[in-house]
């Protein structure tokens, strides 16, 4: 009675870890394709301001034509481009210099930095940049759990047999559209 116990304990054990061990990489690989989608939710809802705020910004600025036609073709770059995260983020880092450089110009334009729309709409984006880096942080710890299973032992046996490979980081330069620092006296 022993023996046919301890046989069966031999040949499931494996099979029950190669079954946890699987489900465990399906997990990751699920978590990280989430994390993306979030990626890319909080990216079409940058582009979807960056129209908004050329329009507001050429209206004021209408000899800065060169750059706001830099940004909106960047912006169109950033939409179309479907690729690895490697091939996203070098898009969103010439955008995000391009922002940059806009909303430094902008500081030309004291009717510009007092207008209500383009206050709510530099509000907006920055607020969009928070949430791109919250998402890309939460998306390569996702990134980072995956690797370490496909790459250590003895998951990366059923990594291996599975077609799990490990998945791109995305990286882009930490540089954020800031709102100027409001200081109201009185």
């Amino acid at each position: 009675m022993v023996v046919p116990i301890a046989a069966a304990i031999v040949v499931l054990a494996p099979l029950l870890w190669i079954v946890v061990a699987y489900n465990n990489l399906v997990r990751l690989r699920n978590h990280c394709d989430e994390a993306w989608s979030n990626i890319d939710t909080e990216l079409r809802r940058r582009y979807n301001l960056i129209p908004n705020l050329v329009s507001t910004v050429k209206g004021y600025a209408e000899h800065e034509r060169a750059l706001l036609e830099e940004v909106t073709r960047l912006r169109e770059t950033c939409v179309n481009e479907l690729g690895t995260p490697a091939r996203q983020a070098d898009a969103e880092n010439q955008l995000v210099r391009s922002l940059n450089r806009l909303m430094a110009r902008v500081e030309y334009y004291p009717d510009l930095k007092a207008s209500r729309n383009f206050l709510e709409l530099q509000e907006e984006l920055v607020n969009t940049e928070d949430r791109i880096q919250a998402a890309r942080r939460f998306f390569n710890g996702n990134v980072r759990d995956l690797n370490n299973a496909v790459q250590t032992f003895p998951s990366s046996i059923i990594a291996g047999m599975g077609g799990f490979t490990c998945r791109e980081f995305f990286e882009i330069d930490d540089v954020r559209v800031r709102a100027p620092v409001r200081v109201e006296l009185g």
